[in-house]
């Protein structure tokens, strides 16, 4: 639904999106045969403005395709909403470190021949109702494979459905094999779509799944496709990841801990997982590239000789990271007008506005924060991300970060910066001196931020949720906030809380001392960060266990 290829180019909102745009960039550098299909999203996700309160405003991102993009022909066509859709493509191609290329073909609706309403529908990202999310998963499924078959990319080896919103592709296979000259019964189309379809779910709670109802998906799909649905076995609702559940022969979660939460929401589904990573070349510094180019050379088409950044000396580490702080303490000179002291403990959070991500947890008891910075040493607070537009519980909570940064004034820095996208999350996770995580576990399906913090020796302080768990060594390559007393199922206002002493304390007791009292150390754990987790968690190895596990395999 959504995929990030260039900074310049709004069509993502967040992980999901950089994800698939790291994805197809590590194909293209391994070679790997892939065409991509999106959106074009004309008028991007939004442009966000905050007033002096934290309040978000949004206005339209636009840009224009015909400047960046490679328009295709010919057209494709569906039948959605009761009469037809026309649909074109603009490519963009990715083009790997050795050489190799991947197609993304971004689909547009805005044509002539196409009604008023239809030429809308894919100009936004995420924004609007049920039937317009609906008619848009429509054009991305069903209209990607009359895409493919236009402009003559059939048959493939496998189609990869990420996440639920491409579910529709498996009943456009399915009705394209009942309608082929060799005509198959349904139960032989079904059978062979599975085998066609791998599916990825990001999603770990239930409310996070599309859902829509027999009569909207009626009016909008058609009574051909309802009738197709009917025979695959969807009966009460249109619910999307149940739908790729049905269709697809290989369904993965993306950390090893939301497999798990997975197969317990969908127990009657065989749900592997294959963490996720984070294309290196993409994310590393300028100041860190220069130094692995000279102790790990090639290491961008095989991030895993990064394992040899434990032989770099650390104060070579030491130094390319504080290029990297200063390059984004520039960046808030130049947005905001604050200047920051390159010497202060400076932790950075960024990640999409929304309620179980807990964006202001570290300020539950402002007078401890203060009193760990008077014990240790001056604290800086730097934070991003986008709430969307509905969610009143992210737009609230970046009020209160604001509302913080009123309280903490003259005693330690905290600033929200605005437009959190691809350039800046670039800046942040090389910058920060450590980064915070600190979802409500097991609600956080993987989270990548992290992992491209790790990659510039920045290690996470972050609860044991998603990929930290199989990342985190304390102590090591960064820190876990703790459980440790708190019973399952406890009220969110204690477990919070629990979690706000925890994070105090571990910043107390080994972050800031760490920082300000064994710098050598501290560059040690930045070393191990990279060696161990930024070798690890990339893409190249995600896409390789894809390859073998998912693509090749049956």
């Amino acid at each position: 639904m959504e995929i990030a290829l260039d900074a310049a180019i709004p069509t993502y909102s967040g992980g999901l999106g950089v994800l698939a745009g790291d994805t197809v960039r590590s194909c293209a550098d391994l070679g790997i045969r892939m065409t991509a299909v999106s959106l074009l999203h004309r008028r991007g996700f939004f442009r966000q403005r905050l007033g002096d309160d934290g309040t978000q405003t949004e206005d339209p991102d636009p840009w224009h395709p015909e400047k960046r993009l490679e328009p295709v022909e010919p057209l494709a066509a569906i039948e959605i909403g009761g009469h037809r859709v026309e649909i074109r493509a603009w490519r963009y191609t990715v083009h790997g470190a050795d050489g190799g290329q991947v197609p993304v073909y971004l689909l547009d609706t805005d044509l002539e021949s196409n009604r008023p309403e239809d030429r809308r529908l894919t100009d936004d990202l995420y924004l609007g109702g049920e039937r317009h999310r609906l008619l848009q998963e429509a054009v991305l499924g069903m209209g990607g494979v009359a895409l493919l078959e236009a402009i003559d990319a059939l048959p493939m080896d496998r189609f990869h459905l990420n996440e639920g919103h491409a579910a529709l592709v498996s009943l456009a296979l399915i009705g394209r094999m009942l309608e082929s000259p060799t005509a198959a019964s349904f139960a032989e189309a079904l059978e062979r779509t599975r085998n066609l379809c791998v599916f990825t779910t990001h999603t770990p709670v239930p409310a996070g799944h599309d859902r829509f109802s027999l009569e909207l998906a009626g009016s909008v799909l058609g009574d051909r496709t309802m009738f197709l649905l009917e025979q695959v076995g969807v009966k009460n609702e249109l619910n999307m990841t149940e739908l790729a559940l049905l269709t697809s022969r290989f369904v993965n979660g993306v950390a090893v801990r939301h497999g798990e939460v997975s197969r317990g929401m969908f127990p009657h589904y065989p749900i592997r997982s294959i963490t996720n990573g984070v294309h290196a070349a993409t994310w590393i510094s300028p100041s860190m590239h220069e130094l692995f180019d000279r102790h790990v050379p090639g290491w961008p088409p095989d991030p895993f000789t990064l394992r040899y950044a434990s032989q770099i000396p650390t104060e070579e580490i030491g130094r390319a990271h504080r290029r990297s702080k200063q390059a984004l303490l520039d960046h808030v000179r130049e947005t905001t007008g604050r200047v920051l002291d390159p010497d202060a403990l400076t932790l950075g959070f960024a990640r999409r506005a929304t309620g179980y991500k807990r964006t202001d947890l570290i300020f539950r008891d402002i007078e401890r924060l203060v009193r760990l910075a008077n014990r240790h040493g001056p604290l800086q607070l730097l934070f991003a991300g986008k709430a969307h537009p509905r969610d009143d519980e992210g737009r609230e909570a970046i009020r209160r970060v604001f509302a913080a940064a009123r309280a903490l004034e003259g005693r330690i820095e905290v600033i929200y910066l605005p437009n959190y996208g691809m350039a800046l999350c670039k800046l942040l996770v090389s910058g920060s001196d450590v980064w915070l995580n600190n979802p409500i576990p097991p609600l956080e399906a993987s989270g990548t931020s992290g992992m491209k913090a790790a990659l510039n020796g920045v290690p996470s302080l972050s609860t044991l949720d998603g990929w930290w768990i199989e990342g985190c060594i304390e102590g090591v390559t960064g820190w876990e906030i703790e459980d440790g007393s708190l019973e399952p199922g406890q009220a969110p206002e204690a477990r919070d809380s629990h979690h706000a002493r925890q994070l105090y304390r571990k910043l107390d007791l080994a972050v800031a001392p760490l920082y300000y009292g064994d710098p050598e150390a501290m560059l040690e754990i930045r070393r191990q960060a990279i060696s161990l987790n930024g070798s690890f968690f990339n893409t190249h190895r995600m896409v390789l266990q894809y390859l073998h596990e998912a693509y090749l395999s049956g």
